[in-house]
């Protein structure tokens, strides 16, 4: 019997072993099974708030953002600190793109795998001390599959440690006013340090950031993918890329202190929000309460883009220049957020300079628009002028006034004395 026991003992380990080195070969661990979630608990102050709003929302803090403007279109308890999970990796990603968009790096660099980097536990690809991925297939790895190992990788490559990287993190957190952050790491795992927070509210923030690098969709859209020759699966982890209209992103994240969370993002009309929800009891609640936040915003706002009356854009008079006049030039107008139904509140003020002295030089400031909607101030653009003019200088008035004399615009009196 004993014989039998040992026996059957080492078939299974047999069987477990190779089970792992199929997982290593063929498929990424995905970081939304096995997770053990406490259920939260609320007051019954939160419990009031939950009422009021329009929406159910299953979650410890949520924000419904509109990406142009950052301006918030719903919240509950939007600034409570709270353990980000995976969500952390927009940071990640936007340090990356910021990178790329400033040619410090490509997405065609070879990157080679740390120790560090090889060691990350959860979500992974199972990279290897000294293999090499490209930055496109790393970026790849953490926006579809949240490989932790892959993201810890970018860092070190962007900032050249992942310390180095974690101090560029939470430097462009204070940069971009994130009050309530600070980060600890570039994956969001749950280290021993109780310190990795940030909040709904700095989430859409860094959201809104990241979501300016349209590349960036090209990875945050794509539902499933592979690497190694199609040896790796990469199966996204935010199920609203696959089942919602218009999703734009972003990302997902689930740990046992963070619960389930996600910073959800689509566009619909020009209309682009994000939906973050921290701290649901259980992934479908987090998606739930994603979709009824941006499905809210959708039908209750749009996006309306301005038209300046042509009439209010006059050339501008130059005095002593030799040109007598300059053109304005209108800068693209951004959309501007209204409720569904107040569009004819929105109300556009153009102001333009009476006149210029010269020189003027192109691009110059010379007036402004000012956008607001129900009185309240919305937008500010400059108007700029179009081209540049020179001063006419003394012998151009010279010979400005000898012109005006032999065309008879200007005419002497015949006796000084009757002048």
């Amino acid at each position: 019997m004993k014989r039998f026991i040992s026996f059957l003992l080492s078939i299974i380990s047999v069987f477990s072993i190779s089970t792992t080195a199929f997982a290593t070969d063929k498929t990424i661990v995905k970081e939304d099974e096995n997770v053990q979630v406490a259920k939260s608990v609320i007051t019954q102050e939160e419990q009031k708030k939950l009422e009021s709003l329009p929406v159910e929302i299953k979650a410890k803090s949520a924000v419904l953002m509109e990406v142009t403007s950052g301006e918030i279109l719903m919240e509950y308890n939007a600034d409570k600190q709270l353990f980000p999970a995976s969500v952390t990796k927009i940071m990640t990603m936007l340090l990356v793109a910021e990178a790329i968009s400033s040619k410090k790096i490509t997405l065609a660099d070879k990157v080679t795998c740390s120790s560090n980097a090889a060691s990350k536990g959860g979500s992974q690809i199972w990279l290897e001390e000294g293999e090499s991925m490209t930055v496109d297939e790393l970026l790849r790895a953490t926006a579809i599959g949240s490989a932790n190992d892959a993201a810890t990788l970018l860092g070190e490559y962007v900032a050249g440690s992942e310390t180095a990287f974690i101090d560029m993190m939470n430097e462009r957190a204070i940069e971009l006013k994130m009050k309530n952050t600070h980060f600890e790491n570039a994956t969001g795992l749950d280290d021993t340090t109780d310190t990795h927070l940030t909040t709904a509210r700095d989430i859409g923030i860094m959201s809104c950031e990241l979501l300016k690098y349209d590349f960036i969709r090209d990875y945050t859209t794509v539902w499933m993918d592979s690497l190694r020759d199609g040896k790796t699966e990469l199966v996204n982890t935010n199920k609203l890329v696959r089942f919602y209209s218009g999703t734009t992103g972003l990302k997902t994240g689930t740990t046992a202190k963070a619960g389930c969370c996600v910073s959800a993002s689509a566009e619909r009309d020009g209309l682009h929000l994000v939906a973050v929800v921290m701290g649901s009891d259980n992934s479908n609640d987090r998606f739930n309460t994603a979709k009824a936040m941006l499905n809210w915003g959708f039908s209750n706002y749009s996006c309306v883009t301005p038209e300046i009356n042509k009439k209010d854009l006059k050339k501008v008079q130059v005095v002593g220049g030799k040109v007598e006049f300059v053109s304005p030039k209108i800068p693209k107008l951004s959309p501007v957020l209204v409720k569904k139904g107040e569009e004819e509140k929105i109300d556009i003020k153009v102001e333009i300079e009476e006149s210029l002295v010269a020189p003027v030089v192109e691009k110059q400031t010379i007036g402004n628009i000012k956008i607001s909607v129900g009185g309240k101030n919305v937008a500010e653009h400059k108007i700029t002028a179009k081209n540049s003019v020179e001063e006419l200088g003394l012998w151009g008035y010279m010979k400005k006034l000898a012109n005006f004399v032999a065309n008879g615009e200007m005419k002497y009196p015949k006796n000084l004395d009757n002048a």
